[in-house]
């Protein structure tokens, strides 16, 4: 089984359901994975999302805020969801495809201005989560599993536009790789983006604040695609449609794509 597969924080679901549709029909992928949809589940625009092929959904969601939807061309079942840090944010939710792959759409808290938790509550809050995705992932052994989101981390140097520059801004904090780095190898999780582009800068997030953002190009890779090691050399074709960053009314963000033949 082939399949193709995309996650986008797509910054309210409601608000840019155009900027859906046009991906999937300019794009196609089975599976979309959207983050940030900033609406309760019977908000989700579901008919029109069928109406273009999409005619599965799991998601959770709540009013103004977070939300998680894993939109599919291929059946799902509702695989659960997981509230670390007790937030009682919608910011996971898990499917199953039929050849039994589960599928994890996460939506890591942003982590607010200051990467200092004793000043900024939400700095604290990230990194909680993190912790608890990580004990879960070493309690649970993911198998047979693809994890997606919007993990706001960018790990690596090439992975943001001014390493040095970067260091102390949330996102990109030695703490918070860190932090990341125990999250993937608690569940032996394999970047699959940079399994397939593994040298050179890329980014998946340009800020609003720019006045360009595509020739200042001051980006950061904050969505990622990661299998577990078992599925890991499945994945192929990965790429990020920056494109979709210029679209009218944009996300800041831009889909990021990988295949898997299994």
């Amino acid at each position: 089984m082939s399949f193709s597969l995309a996650t986008w924080n797509i910054n309210s679901v409601r608000l840019r359901e155009p900027l859906v549709l046009k991906l999937l029909a300019e794009h196609g992928p089975d599976v979309l994975c959207l983050q940030e949809c900033k609406s309760p589940v019977d908000k989700i625009p579901v008919e029109a999302f069928k109406a273009a092929g999409y005619t599965h959904m799991v998601a959770r969601g709540q009013k103004g805020y977070n939300g998680v939807a894993i939109l599919s061309k291929l059946p799902l079942l509702d695989a659960g969801d997981q509230d670390f840090a007790m937030l009682g944010h919608a910011r996971h939710v898990a499917a199953k495809l039929e050849n039994g792959t589960t599928i994890h759409n996460f939506y890591v808290p942003a982590g607010g201005d200051k990467p200092d938790r004793e000043i900024n509550e939400k700095f604290g809050q990230k990194l909680d989560y993190l912790s608890e995705m990580r004990d879960w992932f070493h309690a649970e052994k993911p198998e047979k599993s693809i994890l997606v989101g919007d993990l706001n981390i960018a790990p690596r140097e090439d992975d943001v536009w001014d390493h040095k520059k970067l260091l102390k801004v949330v996102s990109h904090t030695p703490v918070e790789v860190e932090a990341l780095g125990e999250v993937q190898d608690s569940g032996a999780w394999v970047d699959i983006t940079r399994q397939d582009v593994p040298e050179g800068n890329l980014y998946s997030w340009w800020s609003y604040r720019a006045a360009d953002w595509d020739a200042a190009d001051k980006g950061r890779r904050l969505d990622h695609i990661w299998a577990t090691s078992d599925i890991s050399q499945a994945g192929h074709s990965s790429h990020i449609v920056r494109d979709a960053r210029g679209w009218e009314k944009p996300s800041d963000h831009a889909p990021v794509f990988a295949s898997f033949d299994l």
